[in-house]
């Protein structure tokens, strides 16, 4: 990883909206599931959960680069 740039602005110069990737849920809340991705976390908000451990393949749905987090949906 570039020294100069943190876990977040690597993911986000690599990705973009629509892009289709796997990850590990981490965390199961009430408004849906956290996935990490690559070193940092987004949030899947769906009717159905995966569990805690899963490996998922979503589709990022709006990265919000301000407040560096993604969300995402079912691929």
């Amino acid at each position: 990883m570039n020294q100069q740039m943190s876990q977040w602005e690597e993911f986000a110069a690599r990705h973009s909206e629509g892009d289709v990737v796997s990850g590990h849920v981490v965390q199961i809340v009430p408004f849906g599931a956290f996935v990490e991705i690559e070193g940092v976390h987004g949030l899947l908000v769906e009717h159905e959960l995966p569990s805690e451990g899963a490996t998922v393949t979503v589709r990022i749905a709006q990265i919000d680069h301000d407040k560096q987090r993604f969300s995402l949906t079912t691929a």
